[in-house]
Parts: C-alpha cells; structure tokens; sequence
C-alpha cells in the first residue's frame, strides 16, 4: 500500500482549501484526484480542487533565457517554476504518534485501539506547514469508503490517476433519496442500472421501476452502437416482476411480462387529474367541478363521469310549446342538480375524453394487478412497470401518481403497525426509481404530485426516490435538497450544473470538477450518502460487469484488513 508523493502544504485555510507545492509534473495531477496528508498523529483526506503555475519572480515566465546551455536552462526553469495545488480538506482519521519519532507512543495507541479503530469523521484542523501530500492509495479509499460489515458495500467505478476501486455501503444509500443525472448521451441510464443491479444482487431493498421506454426489464439491441443490452430479467429471474401496462400489452414487441397491469377507475381521485392539469389544459374551474363530483359519487365519480354525455337533450312541452331541457344522464343534468355550471362540467368532461378511452383504466378489472404488485414489493421482489406501447407524458404522470400514492399508503400503515408493536416485521426498504423525473417533480407539479411528498417525508417509512433526469435545473429546489446522494455525469448547462450541486458546501470547487468531466464514463459522486466528493471512471454495463457481480472476481478487503494495513504503515 505505498503512496506516491505529491507534494507539501505550504499553506491555506480549512474553508479555502491548502495550498501544496507539487513535486512531479503538472500534467501528472488531475482536478478531483483524492489525497492524503500525513501529520502524525492524523491522517487528513482531501480532494484536488485546482492546479495552478507558479514562478518565483514574474520576469522568469516573461522572456526565455537564451544563450544557456539546455541542462542549465532546465535546472533553472526548476528552481524559479513550479506547480501549486489547491487541497479541499474534508476528512481526518487518528493513527496516533510518528512511530520514527515515537516508537513507544505508537505502540501504546496500536494497543489501545486494537480492539476498537478510531473512525474517520470531518475535518475540523489542518496540517502542518511541509506535511507530506500523497496521492490515496487503495488503502486509503477502503478505509474511507469502507461500510458496517452488514452493509454491503457496491463498486461504482475507479479512480482515474490508479484505477482505485471506489464502493457505495448500500444499506446507506437507500435511507435516503438520491439523484443521477446527466446530459443525455452521457450513460446516466446505463449507469442507473448498475445501481440497480447491485442493490437487487445484494437484496438490500425492493425496488419500483417505471420503465417508460422498455429499458430495464428485458435484452434489447441499443440503437445507437448495434450491441445487445442486457435486461434485469436475464440475471434475476427469480428477484424481478416485469409487468406490463395495459392488457395484453407485449414488451418490445414480443417479450410476455409477468402479468397486466390494469387501473381501476375507482383507483383514480380527483387530485390526480388536478396532477394532468397542464396536459390536458383543464379549466380554471376543474377543482370545483371535480370536488362536486367527489361529493355526488365519491370513489365511483370517474365512472360515473364518464357515462355522462355531453348535449343530450329531451323535448317537453309548456304552455302549448315543445321545448328542449338536458335529459337524464347528460352531463349538463348532473351539473345543474349539482349546482355547477353546465359550461364547466362539459369542459371537464371534454378534456377527460383523453383518459377515458384508455385501453388500461378499467370498470372491473379482471384481477386486481394493483394489490398484485404491491404484494410483490412487500414479499421482497422488484417490479419494472413496462409501459409499452403507451409512452405519452400523459400516461407516464397518471400511471405513477396513482401507484406511488397507493405504495406510499401501504408503506406508512405497515410502518405504523412496526412502531406500535402490532407486528413485529420491520418494513422492507422499497426504493422507487423514476425517469424523466423533471416531469413529475418540476415546480408546478412538484407540490401536487406524491414524489414530492416522499421526498420530503417518506425516509422515516422506508421509502426513498431514485431520480434520474438530463435537466436536474427543471426539478424543484425543495425536492433537490433533500437528496442524500447525487451522482452527476457531465452537464453543459449553468444551470444544470447549479441545481445538482445546490445545498452542497464547496460549490465552487465541485463546480469545477463538474465542467471538466468526460462526456461519458466518468461522474461525479457527492452528497451525504458519499464521504468525501470523488470523480470516478464509472463501471461500463457488460458482460464483464455481470462476471464481478456473481462473484467471479476477488472481493473487497474486509475492514479488518483496511485497519490493519492502516495502523501497520511505518
């Protein structure tokens, strides 16, 4: 475990970051790299947030030294120019005296710390002036990125100086929300189901996927590069439900999901058509009409709606004259015994058409897929909802709301009855992974629909987000903050670039690191779930990948092992 040395403090602050004078080329240090800084008796951690050159006189970089023989002119240009990096420090461990200095005092904090390491925790000093800046080893990513021996611990990606492994504690991601995101085109997708991947293979929650574009479930050929894709399905048959919405519904075509999801109109309440309200261009006067609707047939009122007519008229005479009024049955009738305005009520039920006609809202469902799914979720499986062929935002938003809210519902009862004592079975984490969320979470949508709740509130009943979306700048800010772990692929807008990293300290510098990502393979991780902010070369989706995650290649060192090697240096 030898580090390569970087460098010396020369100076800085703990909220600006350190100065380090390099001792190896410029171009042999990137932005984002991890380091170490050794200042017995701690160890500080931190990351590269800068590079700049440095002379010691300006007149030195302002005119060449003609005249001089090569070697000269290069020992010259090494006194008088030279390289600075600017360090944010970010985390510190005790590993007690200089054993050079102190052999006796180091021998005594081994002992004493042998049977309980001192944990890593936030950096609250600084190192001394000329302390030793190494670039992390292994070691030294294990020992940050180490998890609870029960939390299972998920390689992301590498480090891109070494190719250092760097793991996610699993257990730790899923009791918060978390966010990918990225350009598109830059592999937050792909990279999105790695995560999955690893956190079904390692069964530490049960996850609800709303594929809207057939992605996770089953293999498909990628457009863009020709190559087959795995699904989920292929390498968890027994863990995952694929199921399809709408009946009769085909993935891709000829894929036959586990079973057809169909959503009883008695399921649908009025504030989730209020959701659509931008879609479907609803009246200033749907709320009343809906609320009107809900006091007339409460959970019947969609059915009910919908076998209204709109102009239906019968003729009656009155006072020897044939005249026209709404028959029974017309929308027009039901408004005015409702005391709504005729107008009103037949806008409403025009805009409705759109939903009404929908091959997977049904009267009387054949089976109840609802109950099905959510079952599923309860007993520990995975379900990718498919939506085939119905790819619309239209259907994207009601068919989510509507699942959601019920999973919710069945989440906070079965919590509830945990904390009561009425049962003794701990909820199952469930973890809901959502594309193209700045659909549901933008700021007009945001306070309507239920991701915003969960967001905010769903963590204490074992539920969390798995958001993903190319323009994080369209999500709402309330939403954002509480994102526990945000990994970002590259990004090209300001404001996109803003978003992902609002709330975060350090803006600045993440900023940085951020703009100067690869456009693909490469992210960065930050955020609560992360201890320390890292650029890694993400793990590529292929066969390889599935190789290490059935165990084909050597496993992480234990936390016993980091320690050791840890406090057996020198």
């Amino acid at each position: 475990m030898d580090r390569r040395l970087l460098g010396y403090v020369l100076g800085g602050s703990l909220h600006e970051g350190l100065v380090v004078r390099l001792q190896v080329p410029a171009h042999e240090v990137q932005e984002g790299a991890f380091v170490v800084m050794e200042a017995p008796p701690w160890l500080f951690y931190g990351v590269i947030t800068d590079i700049t050159l440095q002379a010691t006189h300006p007149r030195y970089v302002e005119s060449e030294t003609p005249g001089l023989a090569p070697a000269l002119t290069e020992m010259l240009r090494r006194h008088t120019l030279y390289t600075t990096a600017t360090v944010l420090p970010v985390k510190m461990l005790e590993i007690g005296p200089d054993p050079h200095q102190d052999p006796e005092g180091h021998a005594q904090f081994k002992k004493a710390t042998a049977k309980n390491p001192p944990r890593v925790q936030p950096v609250k000093t600084v190192p001394p002036h000329f302390a030793p800046v190494y670039l992390a080893d292994q070691g030294d990513i294990n020992q940050i990125f180490q998890c609870d021996a029960d939390d299972p611990a998920f390689v992301l990606g590498d480090t891109r100086e070494q190719g250092h492994r760097v793991s996610l504690c699993l257990r730790s991601f899923v009791k918060r929300s978390a966010g990918v995101f990225g350009a598109t085109g830059t592999g937050k997708s792909f990279l999105t189901r790695i995560l999955v991947a690893g956190l079904i293979h390692h069964d530490v929650a049960s996850l609800l996927i709303f594929d809207m574009h057939n992605e996770y479930g089953f293999d498909y050929t990628d457009p863009d590069t020709g190559t087959r894709v795995d699904g989920l399905y292929t390498h968890f048959p027994t863990r995952l439900r694929v199921v399809g919405l709408g009946p009769g519904t085909m993935i891709r075509g000829h894929h036959q999901p586990a079973y057809h999801l169909t959503i009883p109109a008695a399921a649908i309440r009025p504030d989730d058509i209020l959701l659509l309200s931008q879609i479907l261009d609803l009246p200033d006067t749907a709320p009343f009409v809906l609320h009107a609707l809900d006091e007339d047939f409460g959970k019947q009122w969609f059915i009910e709606f919908r076998r209204l007519r709109p102009g239906l008229v019968e003729e009656y005479e009155e006072n020897g004259k044939v005249k026209t009024r709404p028959a029974e049955g017309s929308v027009e009738a039901w408004a005015k015994s409702a005391g709504i305005q005729p107008n009103s009520a037949k806008a409403l039920w025009n805009r409705l058409r759109q939903l009404f006609d929908k091959p997977y809202i049904s009267e009387d469902p054949p089976r109840d897929a609802l109950k099905q799914l959510v079952d599923d979720l309860q007993q520990g499986y995975s379900v990718v909802l498919s939506f085939g062929p119905y790819e619309s935002d239209l259907d994207y938003l009601l068919v989510t709301n509507i699942l959601t809210r019920l999973v919710r519902e069945v989440w906070v009862e079965m919590t509830d009855a945990y904390r009561s004592g009425r049962t003794p079975q701990e909820p199952r984490p469930l973890v809901v992974v959502v594309e193209e969320a700045h659909k549901l979470l933008n700021r007009e949508m945001a306070v309507q629909t239920i991701f915003s709740t969960i967001a905010r509130e769903m963590r204490k009943y074992y539920v969390t987000l798995l958001i993903v979306d190319q323009r994080p700048s369209q999500i709402y800010d309330d939403v954002l903050s509480q994102l526990g772990t945000r990994i970002s692929g590259w990004l090209g807008d300001d404001e996109d670039i803003r978003a992902v990293l609002a709330g975060l300290a350090h803006r600045d510098a993440l900023r940085s690191m951020l703009t100067h990502l690869e456009p693909k393979e490469e992210a960065l991780l930050v955020g609560w779930g992360i201890p320390l902010p890292i650029v890694v070369r993400t793990r590529r989706y292929d066969q390889n990948f599935w190789r290490e995650l059935k165990g084909e290649t050597q496993p992480p060192p234990s936390p016993e092992d980091i320690n050791a090697a840890l406090f057996g240096r020198g």
